[in-house]
C-alpha cells in the first residue's frame, strides 16, 4: 500500500491530471463520520489502478479496506457505499441494499461511510484527415471533453497512435490505405475508416497484400459509424460519434488496467503491475498488504503483518493465541 501526501484541492488536481492522461481511477469521498475516527466528512482520496492511494480518508484500519474495495469498483465499473464500523454497530441495524458493511476490530473505535466511484478514462481519439466531416467530428468529440487530435495524413506516424487510441481515418479516398497501414500495427482500441463499402473492400485488400493478420483486419470498422441511413458528410460525424459513445458505454473503449503507453514503434507496452499480497492482521482481523510498511514479524518461519504497532505488540506477547484462534 502506498499513500501520496495530497489533500483537499490537491486531490482534485490529481484527478484532473489523471483524466487528462487518460488513466482510469477511483474517487473515494467520506460522506459520514462517527468519532473518534480520524477521517472527516468531505475527505477525499484517489486510488489508481496500481493500488496507490492519493489523499486521506482515515487511518491504518480504513486504508487497506478502501484499496481492496476500490479495486473491485474499478473492475466492476459500479459505484458503492462502504460502511466501516465496529461489529456491534451493525447488530440489529437496517442496512440499505447496495451498502457494503465492513466490521473493523481496530483498537480505535469510530465509523466511516465512504462513497467509492469509478472514473473511467476518456477515450483518446485521433482523427486523420482535414475534410469537413473530420473537422465536424473533431468539434463534436471536443464537446464531450474527450482527448482528441486532428492530424493531416502527412503528419500521421506510428508515434501518433498506440493501443489506447481510438483512430478514425477520415482522409476519404486520399490515403485511406496508408493511414490504416500506419495505425493497424499498434492494435488500437478502435480503428474506423470513413469510406463506402466498395472503397472499403479496396482498403482491406491492400492490407491483406501487405501481410497483415486476418484477425486484425477483421476488427476494422468499415464503414465507420452507426448506420443512420442516407446522411451528409457532416452528418457522418454524428454517426461515428454515436458508435464511439455506444462502444464506450459497453466498456469496449477502456484500456486494460495497469497498462501504459511507451515510445516503442508499436506505441504500447503492457506492464504487469505486481501488487503486494493481501493478508489478515490476526490481532484485529483487518486486511493489510504483506510489505515492510506493515510491521512484519516472523514467528516459527512465517511472517505476519499488522495494521498498527499495538496489534504487533499484542501478537509478540502471545503469538500462539492468535494463530490457533485463526486456525
Amino acid at each position: 500500500m502506498s499513500q501520496q501526501a495530497v489533500e483537499g484541492m490537491g486531490v482534485m488536481q490529481r484527478a484532473v491530471e489523471l483524466t487528462q492522461s487518460g488513466e482510469a481511477f477511483v474517487m473515494a469521498t467520506v460522506v459520514w463520520r462517527q468519532g473518534p475516527s480520524s477521517g472527516h466528512s468531505g475527505s477525499r482520496a484517489i486510488i489508481t489502478s496500481d493500488g496507490k492511494l492519493h489523499g486521506w480518508i482515515g487511518g491504518a484500519c480504513a486504508e487497506p479496506v478502501l484499496i481492496r474495495e476500490a479495486k473491485k469498483v474499478m473492475e466492476e465499473g459500479k459505484a458503492k457505499l462502504i460502511w466501516l464500523g465496529q461489529e456491534k454497530d451493525f447488530l440489529g441495524m437496517h442496512v440499505p441494499d447496495g451498502v457494503i458493511t465492513v466490521p473493523m476490530a481496530c483498537q480505535s473505535e469510530g465509523a466511516l461511510q465512504i462513497y467509492v466511484e469509478p472514473v473511467l478514462a476518456s477515450p483518446r481519439v485521433v482523427i486523420v484527415g482535414r475534410s469537413p466531416m473530420a473537422v465536424t467530428l473533431f468539434n463534436l468529440v471536443q464537446a464531450l471533453d474527450w482527448s482528441v487530435k486532428l492530424i493531416d495524413l502527412n503528419d500521421f506516424t506510428t508515434d501518433s497512435v498506440n493501443s489506447s487510441s481510438v483512430v478514425v481515418v477520415a482522409t476519404q479516398g486520399h490515403g485511406d490505405e496508408e493511414a490504416a497501414e500506419i495505425a493497424l500495427p499498434a492494435k488500437p482500441l478502435y480503428l474506423g475508416v470513413v469510406a463506402s463499402r466498395k472503397r472499403g473492400q479496396a482498403v482491406l485488400a491492400y492490407l491483406q497484400d501487405r501481410k497483415f493478420q486476418a484477425s486484425d483486419i477483421e476488427k476494422i470498422h468499415l464503414p465507420a459509424g452507426l448506420d443512420l441511413g442516407h446522411t451528409t458528410h457532416r452528418e457522418m460525424a454524428v454517426a461515428i460519434l454515436a458508435e464511439l459513445v455506444q462502444l464506450r458505454a459497453a466498456g469496449k473503449l477502456t484500456p486494460a488496467a495497469g497498462t501504459h503507453s511507451s515510445g516503442s514503434q508499436s506505441g504500447h507496452t503492457m506492464l504487469n503491475v505486481i501488487q503486494p499480497e493481501e493478508v489478515i492482521d490476526l490481532v484485529c482481523g483487518m486486511t493489510v498488504t504483506a510489505e515492510k510498511a506493515n510491521r512484519p514479524f516472523e514467528y516459527e518461519g512465517t511472517t505476519y503483518y499488522f495494521c498498527a504497532p499495538g496489534c504487533r505488540a499484542s501478537f509478540e506477547k502471545n503469538p500462539t493465541s492468535y494463530i490457533y484462534q485463526e486456525a
